[in-house]
């Protein structure tokens, strides 16, 4: 009988379901996810590598994943503190009906859309009410306040040094052929060498893989960690290259001297949910509307510079 404990990494199977509702929000299961409706082409099914204790799952999912039996079956309740969060009424904000309109965007409700913040960061909401001249836009992550069911199987334990390694690459990179990419452990180090396969990946997205890997690593009990090539080299940009760089931001500031457009001033709707009250709007704002599309492994999994997202930080986004 095997149990997994904090630090181990396995490969986990699960199927997330809002309580309330029974809706499937997440699943490693492609024919579940074809079911559910939620299916992505670019989606990565299948059991997921994961450490267990270091985050790459939602808090209240991760804690109880200790003391599981490997190969059995489980159901884990998460409430809304450990899942998304719970709802908070100041994530509901009000705009003026022409910031959209002025973009060539109609909202209704139930739409989704994004705002990019003063620090840059974009804001996904979903359209509440269109009335007056006025839209509500709901900020809080779709699933705040829920109870979330988890249906759960720990396929596998993994044991080799090597191959737990692999297991965190294709976490973190998972369109690299890790069978390429060479490994040398150590009792406390690691070398992990990406040349073999720098010509399939775009460096941008190697840079932010090496830098979640070595987190990973050192967590799985490795003091040391070295890439090839380093963040360092990666980021070394080539004399042609750089000077072209330096070219495009000397005319970046040339151009116009618009200010951002932010959403911090928006009206914050009341502290009870569903009361109107007094409203200011800003005249201005970026805003996009957000395509629908199936989000396989997506809201409750780990974060990853591929396609598969699963980490518990998406919900401050």
């Amino acid at each position: 009988m095997t149990k997994v404990q904090k630090g181990d990494v396995v490969r986990l199977h699960y199927t997330g379901k809002v309580k309330e509702t029974g809706e499937i929000f997440d699943t490693t299961y492609e024919e579940v996810a074809k079911e559910a409706g939620i299916y992505s082409e670019k989606g990565i099914y299948g059991p997921v590598p994961i450490a267990v204790g270091a985050g790459h799952v939602l808090r209240g999912l991760d804690e109880q994943l200790e003391g599981l039996e490997v190969g059995k079956k489980y159901e884990i309740i998460v409430p809304p503190e450990k899942g998304f969060g719970k709802r908070d009424p100041k994530l509901i904000k009000t705009f003026t009906l022409g910031q959209f309109r002025r973009r060539g965007m109609y909202p209704i409700p139930g739409m989704e859309i994004e705002f990019e913040g003063s620090d840059g960061k974009k804001l996904r909401g979903r359209v509440l009410s269109v009335s007056s001249g006025r839209v509500r836009v709901d900020f809080n992550h779709p699933y705040a306040g829920k109870h979330l069911v988890y249906e759960v199987e720990v396929v596998e334990k993994v044991e080799d040094p090597i191959e737990k390694v692999k297991a965190m690459i294709e976490l973190r990179l998972p369109m690299v052929d890790k069978e390429k990419v060479v490994i040398e452990v150590g009792e406390k180090d690691v070398t992990v060498n990406f040349s073999p396969v720098l010509e399939s990946v775009d460096k941008n997205t190697l840079v932010l893989g090496e830098i979640l890997l070595e987190s990973d690593l050192k967590f799985i009990g490795y003091e040391e960690v070295k890439f090839k090539p380093t963040v360092e080299e990666l980021l070394k940009p080539s004399e042609a290259g750089g000077e072209s760089e330096e070219a495009g931001e000397g005319e970046e500031n040339e151009g116009t001297s618009e200010s951002p457009e932010t959403v911090e001033n928006a009206t914050e709707t009341p502290q009870e949910e569903g009361k109107e009250g007094e409203e200011t709007v800003v005249e201005d704002e970026k805003v996009e509307e957000v395509p629908s599309e199936g989000s396989p492994q997506g809201e409750a999994s780990v974060e990853a510079p591929g396609e598969q997202s699963h980490s518990e930080d998406e919900q401050e986004e």
